[in-house]
């Protein structure tokens, strides 16, 4: 049994759009992962070399948002999926949601989940 680690509510300011106005202006993007990945040797070794490290891979994420100008959220959200299977290879599998807060007139949020599983991430 794998176990979970969550990196809960990362908001980076990015440009994410199809509209001319989203290509200029950059806007609030909100990122939510969980990694399934062996925590036992990090737990049993106290040492953050056999951790899967999260601050390394939240600071990729963030990079990358921060950089890339894509179209889709589709994109994005698969792009960012793939970082964290690249970051380390302890990460099993992958949900990664992304959202666009106040996209749309009347909610709150419009966003995409995905789950990808290492060696499923192009499937």
């Amino acid at each position: 049994m794998l176990d979970e680690i969550h990196i809960r509510d990362l908001v980076v300011s990015g440009i994410l759009g199809i509209n001319p106005e989203e290509r200029i202006n950059r806007q609030d993007i909100l990122v939510n992962a969980t990694l399934w990945a062996d925590t036992r040797p990090a737990a049993a070794s106290d040492d953050i070399g056999d951790a899967v490290n999260y601050r390394t891979i939240t600071k990729r994420l963030i990079a990358h948002i921060e950089e890339g100008e894509p179209m889709l959220v589709e994109r994005l959200v698969a792009e960012l999926a793939e970082m964290c299977f690249a970051s380390d290879d302890r990460v099993a599998a992958v949900e990664m949601t992304v959202e666009k807060p106040g996209a749309l007139r009347h909610a709150r949020s419009v966003g995409i989940t995905i789950h990808r599983t290492r060696g499923e991430e192009d499937a």
